[in-house]
């Protein structure tokens, strides 16, 4: 059993043990629910599923040239015409 103590502040503090077995870090967020009067669920939330922009700026680290600039991209778009 792991016991914690209520700051005036209303901060606690998760036992080092827990938050070593649940990989836990500095800033991670917790998720608080009432169970009964007397007993409340904190859990770790599942992480959201990336958005749109996860992967912007993802493709200049496979890429293999150097990257271009917008002009020369132009020019080369140009020439096909």
């Amino acid at each position: 059993m792991n016991d914690s103590v209520l700051t005036t502040r209303g901060q606690v503090s998760v036992p080092a043990s827990l938050r070593r077995a649940m990989g836990m870090r500095p800033g991670q967020s917790l998720h608080w629910e009432q169970v009964s009067a007397h007993e409340i669920r904190v859990s770790l939330p599942t992480a959201k599923p990336p958005g749109p922009l996860a992967m912007l700026g993802h493709a200049r680290r496979l890429r293999d040239t150097p990257p271009r600039r917008t002009a020369d991209w132009m020019r080369e778009l140009r020439e096909g015409e």
